[in-house]
């Protein structure tokens, strides 16, 4: 799936260690479309290489490709849009 819009808000780095050691990162954003009633979609990218490739900044105007993924936990769900 593809979404066009600008950027309106980066979020903090968040990172931690996997249960196996792995450290991990993500990074989320605020992306805002540029329809009739414009709609605002927070994603994320995973992994500190693909963060500092995307050099991702506020203002800026692209077109992301994202999957979406929702999972279940403690009876709640949670759903993720990775870019």
């Amino acid at each position: 799936m593809e979404i066009t819009g600008k950027i309106i808000a980066v979020l903090p780095v968040q990172g931690g260690t996997s249960k196996t050691g792995n450290e991990w990162k993500k990074q989320e954003y605020v992306l805002e479309t540029y329809d009739q009633y414009p709609k605002k979609v927070c994603f994320q990218l995973f992994g500190a290489d693909r963060i500092d490739q995307a050099a991702i900044q506020p203002g800026e105007e692209l077109t992301i490709y994202f999957d979406i993924d929702s999972r279940e936990y403690q009876g709640r769900w949670f759903t993720n849009i990775n870019a």
